[in-house]
């Protein structure tokens, strides 16, 4: 079940509410939300829900004896164990078969072992039950003496399938005490509905556009063109996709009395790739950092170090987000472009007008969506190769008749994707009546809700990009 679904929008989610603000006890409300949570897990395939279980029991366990252990030794084992389980479903679902058959291909490509069907969310709920178990390794937390409390946290289905990754330390004590009011409602709603029409207008109709796009064999049908225009697109729907169902999550939360931490921050206003990773995928970044940059030494160990950290922590990124070769280059692109920014780019950056360090952002992150799009190297580097004129023709007539026929929507969204909303309600915070502004907030609202439902009416299953992960 996805979030932009009639059933999630017409039947699901109503019921939630209905049973959720029945009564105003926590067990209550924690006991509804861990019942619909793990139906809504149990929509797509009911089997993976043992995965998730398991492996929040062995940390449930392994956190209890880390509290217990007073030898240093024993707490370490015990961390390790907890980890390890969780890491070995996440290996054996995820990445058994990419490397089994990497390594035989050297040998023979006819030996291959079958790819596993990957649980929805293995890679999210698995780094949220690993911080659990650090977090009370290292004494940031007590251990959670109720085993539905952490499997809630596990499973909350706001956040379980795409994120944000949530780390347990900021939700702890919400799991046992949180407060709901109407304004957590409307603020709630309104972040809501801003995520649906993100998803089912922005995203939906940039991946409409894309699959007309000649993509098939990478770029050997592409334009320069053409290939620049499909990777913006993608570069949109990418977007409009994650931060959409970030939006969503973060309402949902809001409405049920979570406060989730941001996950975007308008990362298409960059001036610096560095400065786009402190706003795309925020929760994923703050993972690495606390629980990879920082426990490797982060920036206290000297230059060449620090510079090891950074490419370590960009290959495990990269690699987190699939058992691709193009996930791994990926990764290693942006562990290449900040290692030049440690060593000297910096500098050359801080003497740019900021339009032309803008322009230089979004050029690499273009390209880097190219590499992330597709499911081979060859097809990615075909389409780059295009992209710079190499071995294609300026304009082919498909592209130039998709452009024709999405006109200027892309461009639309761009700008959207721009902290242009931001301006706007400052300026009518500043110049309007507090009424007009409600008013034309709850109007914009209402035409963005049933813009969002009417598109999807129309339109065919469209899961988020993010599920794959």
């Amino acid at each position: 079940m996805v979030f932009s679904s009639l059933a999630f929008l017409l039947y699901f989610f109503p019921i939630v509410l209905l049973f959720y603000f029945l009564r105003k006890d926590i067990k209550w409300k924690n006991g509804v939300l861990l019942v619909t949570s793990l139906f809504f897990y149990a929509w797509g395939e009911p089997v993976w829900i043992v995965a998730m279980v398991a492996s929040t029991l062995v940390n449930y366990y392994a956190a209890r004896r880390i509290a217990k252990s007073k030898k240093q030794k024993e707490r370490r084992m015990w961390m390790i164990l907890g980890v390890s389980v969780s890491a070995a479903f996440l290996f054996i679902f995820k990445y058994a078969a990419f490397i089994i058959n990497s390594t035989f291909g050297l040998v023979s490509p006819s030996l291959r072992i079958p790819v596993l069907e990957l649980p929805i969310g293995i890679s999210f709920y698995t780094f949220q039950v690993i911080t659990y178990t650090v977090d009370v390794y290292r004494k940031k937390q007590k251990a959670q003496k109720h085993f539905s409390r952490l499997l809630l946290y596990v499973c909350c289905f706001p956040q379980l399938i795409a994120g944000p990754i949530v780390q347990y330390n900021d939700i702890a004590a919400q799991l046992s005490e949180r407060k709901t009011a109407p304004d957590g409602f409307s603020q709630g709603m309104e972040r809501f509905i801003i995520g649906l029409g993100k998803k089912v207008i922005f995203a939906n109709i940039c991946g409409a556009a894309m699959t007309k796009m000649p993509l098939a064999g990478g770029g050997a049908a592409l334009s320069v063109v053409g290939a620049w225009y499909a990777a913006f697109l993608y570069t949109l729907q990418i977007y409009f996709d994650f931060s959409g169902y970030s939006d969503m999550a973060i309402g949902i939360g809001k409405i049920l009395g979570f406060e989730y931490k941001e996950n975007f921050d308008h990362p298409y206003a960059s001036l610096s790739v560095r400065e786009f990773w402190r706003r795309w995928h925020i929760s994923l970044g703050a993972f690495f950092r606390d629980y990879v940059y920082i426990p490797l030494g982060g920036n206290r160990k000297g230059l060449m170090r620090t510079v090891f950290n950074t490419l370590v922590v960009w290959s495990l990124t990269g690699f987190w987000h699939g058992a691709a070769w193009t996930f791994l280059v990926w990764g290693a692109y942006y562990g290449i472009i900040l290692t030049i920014d440690l060593l000297g780019g910096k500098k050359i950056t801080l003497v740019l007008p900021k339009p032309v360090n803008w322009l230089i952002t979004m050029v690499l992150v273009i390209i880097s969506w190219v590499i992330f799009y597709y499911p081979t190297l060859g097809q990615a580097f075909q389409h780059i190769g295009a992209m710079f004129g190499i071995g294609a023709k300026w304009i082919d007539s498909a592209s130039l008749q998709i452009i024709k026929t999405y006109s200027f929507f892309p461009l639309i969204a761009f700008i959207g994707s721009l902290p242009v909303g931001n301006t706007i309600k400052r300026i009518l915070g500043a110049r309007a009546d507090g009424k007009i502004v409600n008013t034309l907030r709850l109007a914009w609202m209402t035409g963005c809700l049933i813009l969002s439902i009417f598109y999807l009416v129309g339109q065919s299953y469209n899961p988020f990009i993010y599920f794959q992960f």
